[in-house]
């Protein structure tokens, strides 16, 4: 999902990002069909450029951009 401000070009697309049970992150797009992985999120960070680069055209007027990566994170505790 990506967002666009009146009167202002500027959009942003929204990442999932999990933590990989085997090590490593995840990342899905919210609104399109995008997916990537990387082993650290300095990494992931890089990856989710080039797939935002891939998959919108570089004249595109919905290309975001601003990618936000948001960490989303499941802990179980004993009650």
């Amino acid at each position: 999902m990506y967002s666009r401000r009146q009167g202002n070009d500027m959009s942003e697309i929204i990442f999932a990002v999990e933590e990989a049970p085997d090590g490593g992150y995840t990342a899905q797009a919210l609104g399109h069909s995008i997916f990537t992985e990387a082993d650290t999120f300095e990494e992931l960070r890089e990856m989710a450029r080039d797939a935002v680069r891939t998959h919108f055209d570089e004249g595109d007027p919905d290309r975001p951009l601003t990618i936000r990566l948001h960490l989303v994170r499941d802990e179980l505790i004993p009650a």
